[in-house]
């Protein structure tokens, strides 16, 4: 690769860091510590991990960005180009700082980034890949060397920043469970809270919901079949065959969500067995398409029936299926939700969610009552339809207050 070459890739980089004009930031773009030598970013496709990037190096190199290579792996130049060439003389031209997206579209990536990280100690490299990424079991010995940050979908409180109807810090669960009714009359002010919670919950989800209009759902469509044709493909050695079971498999499950059907005549009705039928289900969990709920902790290592499956989010959910039930919608955003923000959550043996195996929670509608998990303590209720709780009656809508 000669010099001109390179100025052509960092021309286009350039003007890919120059062209970003999102202004809203994401949460985890404050929470990054951004000094460290080697940095992965990963999570969906549509959750903004690009644009998060763009915003960080416009910031933080502005007046500087020959320092900052951005380049996004699946661009087809590198069918032909060596990777690690161009980083070489990024490095020999001054540059810094290597930000590499869609890494899973390189081939042998854990092994080429453990070397770059070792051969340029000066170098500081971030990447970004798909939630199907399994670092700690991938070659290259990685997760010693690297930190590790997920970027889920928008919160509802990060939604209702993009919104511009409010600006609010995230609150901790424990803070919620003890003062939500406090919190609750700050935010709500005359705002019709509960009519952006309905349409957060519809298409709120993904930041890319601003671009798009009538085509939101069709979009998310496309994404769900870019994750299963192109980024797991990319990502393990599969053949098209499995690919088109396990698209089955998820319009199959969101039909039912979030029962978990007779799984021996799923995998019949999917022609395979029960051990590549429970691959493919943690697969779609992997990929944050569905969420698979249990009553004990899962691992890759150790995967078991599940005892509930839902959508992983209720856009996705109206992406999927035209029948969306009003109790499913709530209990898939209560998991999502607490999920996302990084708590724990099991299946119960009584109530619908245990969450850090403390805290019991009911989800319905403004009329549910403790009935089925009284006498339980630190049990709680996430009501719909209400803008201020009472009590252990939390709204449903400030669990999305929670990052």
């Amino acid at each position: 690769m000669d010099i001109e070459e390179y100025y052509k890739i960092l021309d286009i980089s350039n003007r890919r860091i120059r062209e970003n004009e999102y202004t809203t930031r994401r949460f985890l773009l404050d929470k990054i510590d951004w000094r460290d030598r080697l940095i992965c970013i990963s999570g969906s496709r549509g959750c903004g991990k690009t644009t998060m990037v763009l915003q960080h190096i416009r910031s933080a190199f502005e007046g500087d960005y020959d320092k900052a290579l951005y380049v996004s792996l699946d661009n087809l130049w590198f069918s032909t180009h060596s990777f690690p060439e161009l980083a070489d003389i990024h490095y020999k031209n001054g540059g810094t700082h290597i930000f590499l997206d869609e890494v899973h579209y390189l081939k042998d990536w854990q092994i080429i980034i453990k070397n770059l990280y070792d051969e340029y100690p000066k170098l500081k490299i971030v990447y970004t890949g798909s939630s199907l990424l399994r670092i700690d079991y991938e070659s290259g010995d990685l997760s010693r060397r690297q930190v590790t940050y997920n970027l889920p979908g928008l919160s509802f409180r990060e939604y209702l920043c993009f919104e511009k109807i409010i600006d609010v810090k995230a609150v901790g669960l424990e803070d919620l469970l003890s003062n939500h009714k406090k919190i609750a009359e700050k935010i709500i002010k005359d705002k019709p809270i509960l009519r952006y919670f309905t349409d957060y919950l519809t298409r709120g989800y993904y930041p890319f919901y601003k671009e798009v209009y009538a085509g939101y759902e069709q979009r998310l469509s496309q994404i769900t079949n870019q994750i299963l044709e192109s980024d797991y493909p990319a990502v393990e050695n599969i053949n098209y065959s499995t690919v088109q079971k396990i698209k089955k498999m998820l319009f199959i499950l969101a039909q039912s969500c979030p029962q978990t059907p007779k799984m021996t005549e799923l995998y019949a009705q999917l022609e395979t067995d029960r051990n590549q039928g429970l691959k493919m289900l943690y697969i779609l969990d992997r990929a944050n398409l569905l969420n698979i709920l249990s009553s004990e902790k899962t691992s890759l290592k150790n995967m078991a029936r599940p005892d509930k499956i839902y959508c992983d989010n209720p856009n996705i959910m109206y992406s999927l299926t035209e029948n969306v039930k009003v109790g499913t919608k709530r209990e898939t955003f209560f998991l999502n939700q607490l999920k996302a923000s990084g708590h724990e959550v099991l299946y119960p043996s009584k109530g619908d969610f245990i969450v850090d195996e403390k805290y019991l929670f009911e989800v319905g509608g403004k009329d549910k009552s403790f009935e089925q998990i009284k006498d339980i303590p630190d049990c709680f209720l996430a009501i719909d339809d209400v803008e201020i709780g009472r009590g252990n009656k939390i709204p449903l809508w400030m669990f999305g207050l929670l990052y």
